[in-house]
């Protein structure tokens, strides 16, 4: 049950049976104001012109006409015109009851679509390093959301496994491997090896036109020179998948389709948009010129899709994956997460494939840009030294921090269950403090704030999980089972409820817009109210009625549920106990 749509549509009716033009606004909020109801419809002022009538009359005759009986137990206009709704308690307790008796607790699922994603998208020839923290998180919140509403998702993880570089790095590794040393050992540290492949290319007498050679006979399928990349290929994949595992994210092998996937087809990728007019030669390249992106001067935007010497380039590859994903995936929508200094590269790319016919009107391309991740001193993050960030050892230093965080604390756990938990804290705290910022800005990057067990973080949800798990520890109750009749006598006890009805609202905004922290804002929030409902109404008190105990557990219980199923879609693991 979506609350928000419910209440939108009874209003929508409303406006059309007192006479509004079709689709006028209908604007509905949360209150932002305790003792101001729950929701507020602000739509009488955006009539008054229209139907030429003072707003507060207007809003007189919404109230009048709005058929919201049984789940509104109070309509007030206030102010100009204003109608703040509040919402029935009973009508509450009978949703809440629904949902706490529901594994999704009641909520629907949405018509399907093919959603595909591309994210995390690591350079091969590389460790992954911070920079590709953002893209590999957001994406897959999004991912997890999307599918938890019901649709298709197809995850593409559009790997650099391809290029010039990988020319050099092959050459470097055909090397070791006829000094007798073995793959696996020879690509252990991906970086060592970049750098010592980039010193000899730069340096070694002969080396660099070996290099070249090798990116001539790779691309012309030299079965050598393929078995090599694929050794090469197959090790760093082993190095992504380790990230992956801590990370807990969903991406596997299956979902790689890295650049040299389209290889075969960016000659007729070209071939097309020559054919349709749309390639043009200029300077010996082809380009394709986009007057939709011109400059002061009026002089259009260039996209090069083939170099002068015949080379492909990055757009080439990305015009075949949006073919390839809508023509043969037959994506409804499709979402791109990098960071933003590449917006404009796709908002090119969208006007060539859909000028090229490569997307269809009612398929969607959507590029979802994300800010950086800042150090101290408010540049890119780096090393002390001024080197990149290594993404595995970021996530070790995070375990061992939590882990010093976990040893200061009293606790009958023993050292396998702080291990575990240290894991799940740590880790959970830097995809936290990551997702919950806006994706679209930068932010500063902060060990102790995102391990913090107060404020807006991983820690002081999963400490507000446990928290719940010890009422019903102590109560030998078991929450899964829990499903008493639910009375909302205390103010907190109703703030909770309308808050819990609205965890479907977060997950909506999430996947309409690829924005976690949406959902992170609403957790957090969730569980701040839980706090207040946790001291204001007592659960375990002795003379308490056994109605109302059962009844504040069964809530308790409901926004532990919620609480592990948000964070579940962050991809954040909860503990019984910490």
């Amino acid at each position: 049950m979506n609350l928000h749509t419910l209440l939108l549509n009874k209003f929508r009716a409303t406006l059309v049976a007192i006479g509004a033009p079709e689709n006028s606004p209908a604007p509905l909020s949360r209150a932002t104001k305790v003792g101001f109801g729950d929701y507020q419809f602000n739509g009488a002022m955006a009539l008054a012109k229209v139907l030429k009538q003072k707003p507060r009359d207007i809003a007189d005759k919404i109230v009048a006409a709005v058929e919201l009986d049984g789940i509104a137990e109070k309509l007030e206009v206030a102010g100009p015109g204003f109608i703040n709704i509040y919402l029935s308690k009973d009508w509450l307790a009978t949703q809440l009851s629904e949902a706490a008796a529901d594994p999704r607790l009641n909520i629907e699922t949405q018509p399907s679509k093919t959603v595909v994603v591309d994210y995390s998208s690591p350079n091969l020839a590389k460790e992954m390093h911070v920079g590709h923290l953002r893209t590999t998180i957001i994406g897959d919140a999004v991912v997890k959301a999307l599918e938890f509403m019901g649709h298709k998702v197809i995850r593409q993880n559009h790997m650099g496994d391809w290029g010039t570089q990988f020319g050099m790095l092959l050459a470097h590794l055909n090397d070791k491997l006829e000094s007798n040393q073995v793959a696996e050992t020879a690509l252990s540290d991906l970086e060592d090896f970049y750098r010592e492949a980039k010193v000899r290319f730069d340096e070694e007498d002969g080396f660099a036109d070996r290099a070249r050679e090798y990116v001539v006979k790779l691309q012309g399928g030299d079965a050598h020179c393929l078995a090599l990349w694929q050794n090469f290929i197959d090790v760093s994949i082993t190095h992504s998948e380790e990230v992956y595992d801590k990370l807990n994210v969903s991406l596997t092998r299956a979902d790689i389709m890295g650049e040299s996937a389209y290889n075969h087809d960016l000659a007729n990728v070209v071939s097309e948009l020559q054919a349709k007019g749309l390639a043009v030669e200029s300077e010996g390249a082809q380009v394709v010129f986009l007057p939709e992106l011109a400059d002061k001067e009026g002089k259009p935007a260039a996209y090069i899709v083939q170099k002068s010497g015949g080379g492909y380039l990055y757009a080439t590859t990305d015009l075949a994956a949006v073919r390839y994903r809508n023509k043969q995936l037959h994506a409804d929508r499709t979402l791109i997460l990098t960071d933003a200094r590449q917006a404009l590269h796709f908002k090119q790319t969208e006007i060539v494939a859909r000028k090229a016919g490569f997307i269809e009107p009612e398929q969607t391309y959507e590029h979802c840009p994300f800010g950086m991740m800042l150090g101290s001193d408010g540049r890119p993050f780096k090393t002390r030294t001024g080197g990149t960030v290594k993404l595995v050892e970021l996530l070790d230093e995070a375990v061992e921090r939590a882990q010093a965080l976990l040893s200061k604390r009293e606790t009958d756990l023993s050292t396998d269950e702080l291990k575990v938990l240290a894991n799940k804290i740590g880790i959970g705290a830097v995809k936290y403090a990551d997702l919950s910022k806006n994706r679209t800005t930068d932010y500063m990057f902060s060990w102790d704030s995102m391990l913090s067990f107060e404020g807006n973080t991983a820690p002081y949800l999963q400490y507000a999980y446990t928290r719940v798990m010890s009422v019903f520890r102590k109560a030998g109750v078991d929450h899964q089972t829990l499903n008493a009749a639910i009375t909302l006598d205390a103010p907190q006890e109703k703030m909770l409820a309308v808050k819990q009805l609205q965890y479907v609202e977060a997950i909506n905004q999430v996947i309409a817009e690829g924005t976690p922290h949406v959902l992170c804002t609403y957790l957090y929030e969730l569980a701040s109210l839980f706090m207040s409902f946790y001291e204001a109404c007592p659960m375990l008190k002795e003379g308490i009625a056994p109605e109302v105990r059962d009844s504040r557990m069964t809530l308790a219980a409901l926004t532990a549920k919620t609480l592990q199923s948000g964070l579940s879609l962050l991809g954040i693991d909860t503990m019984e106990r910490m």
